[in-house]
């Protein structure tokens, strides 16, 4: 499970701060690593009149060929093949970057894309980032978001990650105290402060730096780079869905909790990685896992070594925890042809779809012990694969949280799991207002998927 107080919880309390107070006090707009180009701003736009049928999720993503030659560039080149990608061409600056983790400060120099600017179909409260990348030793990248507000001002460039695939030239990172005062960055998630005055984010572009040791020819490449943006109703329950598909996807099992105390240092241990023991479950459905050679530093006699590797790259070191979304998906698609997003359904008629197509979900909920029969436990955050539904529609799921590989396939009531996972309020155990996820998950796929799942993934706006 995700730490006691999740991105959620704190999320919830500050929201329910600036309804109060009217505003969240600012700390600063968002820096780069170091100076970069600057980009034009995204053309102000209309005030929005909200609209009860609009759709609630807007997923874009960059990561064709054309694509990358529709952005701006400056050092960066497009590269076309199977897997199309950007690199970079030439160096066009440098700059010292002081690993607030380690203390360290280096010299990058480095080039960078900019997207074009994105209007999405849903005037948004929150925008999650999601990207695709290789970076080899001496390189890593910086992703952030431009976006323009429904009352035509705009938000300072914010950080939505400083990611590298390893943990040896700097430590990934999510960066804190972002805020202009009508919009906040909560780890990996960007969120208006006070939905309900009204204010939406109407579109946005996002920014690449790809850093590399200087005066080298190494190249970070970014296969995908996108975000879905969401304005979910604020709801404590979602009406029942109707089962339409029985089957199960055969996933393999792994449960965190055999791995209680195990490396202390990535979030206090197993018992709070719920999220790379279920994207190791997924990564191995698709076929993948570490090789011997990446496994080589884990203690030997430990069982499923590969998720003690998952939790140690998937960590975020400002977060102090293996939770943040975003580097989970990155994380699987370091993983030989995988894709990889995150993103918001918004129904089981959803996960459905996907599942008949063979493609399982990792899906974040939060619940009291007695709102999810079976599960034994209560928690603030948690993440979980959905594998599939019993003839009678209910849930098929992986969940870590269980005591033993074996334990690890569950059941559950179909009406209890859809309301915990699409819901956006709760209450707690002390009957306080908390947030919920609103259907929240992480999709992995193959670079090259069937017909048919490739069909699915375009239905949601993924491919």
């Amino acid at each position: 499970m995700n730490r006691p107080t999740s991105r959620r919880t704190v999320l919830t309390a500050a929201l329910a701060a600036a309804a109060t107070a009217g505003a969240v006090s600012s700390a600063g707009s968002a820096t780069a690593a170091g100076a970069v180009p600057s980009a034009d701003a995204p053309s102000a736009t209309p005030p929005h009149a909200p609209s009860a049928k609009a759709p609630a999720v807007d997923n874009r993503f960059w990561h064709s060929y054309t694509d990358w030659r529709s952005g701006t560039g400056a050092g960066t080149r497009a590269v076309a093949g199977r897997r199309p990608g950007l690199v970079i061409d030439h160096a066009t600056a440098r700059t010292d970057y002081t690993d607030p983790h380690t203390g360290t400060t280096d010299t990058w120099e480095y080039a960078t894309w900019t997207s074009p600017v994105h209007r999405s179909s849903v005037p948004a409260t929150e925008v999650i980032a999601s990207w695709n990348a290789d970076t080899p030793a001496g390189t890593w990248i910086q992703i952030e978001l431009l976006g323009s507000y429904s009352d035509g001002t705009w938000t300072p460039w914010y950080v939505m990650g400083r990611w590298a695939a390893g943990d040896g030239d700097i430590r990934r990172t999510s960066v804190d105290d972002q805020t202009d005062g009508k919009s906040s960055i909560w780890t990996d998630t960007f969120s208006v402060d006070d939905p309900a005055s009204g204010l939406r984010l109407d579109s946005y572009r996002l920014r690449l730096t790809l850093h590399r040791t200087p005066g080298s020819r190494l190249t970070p490449t970014v296969r995908r780079i996108g975000a879905m943006a969401s304005d979910i109703p604020d709801r404590f329950t979602v009406p029942a869905s109707t089962p339409g598909l029985a089957r199960e996807l055969r996933v393999p099992r792994y449960s965190q909790n055999v791995h209680a105390g195990q490396y202390p240092e990535y979030d206090n241990g197993g018992e709070a990685w719920c999220s790379p023991t279920s994207s190791q479950m997924i990564i191995e459905y698709w076929g993948r896992r570490p090789t011997a050679e990446d496994l080589a530093w884990v203690k030997p006699g430990l069982a499923d070594p590969q998720v003690c590797h998952a939790a140690r790259f998937t960590y975020d070191y400002q977060y102090e925890g293996c939770g943040n979304w975003p580097f989970n998906a990155a994380y699987a698609a370091t993983y030989d042809e995988m894709s990889s997003v995150v993103t918001r359904l918004d129904s089981l008629k959803d996960l459905e779809t996907l599942v008949r197509a063979g493609i399982p979900a990792i899906t974040s909920q939060s619940f009291l012990k007695e709102e999810l029969t079976g599960a034994g436990y209560g928690t603030s955050g948690h993440l979980m694969t959905v594998i599939g539904f019993t003839d009678d529609g209910d849930i098929i799921a992986n969940d870590p949280a269980s005591p033993d590989n074996e334990a690890v396939r569950r059941v559950y009531k179909r009406r209890e799991w859809e309301n915990i996972w699409l819901r956006t309020k709760r209450y707690d155990a002390n009957g306080k207002v908390r947030s919920g996820t609103g259907g929240v998950c992480y999709l992995y796929w193959p670079a090259r998927p069937t017909p048919r799942q490739r069909r699915v993934l375009e239905s949601f706006g993924l491919m």
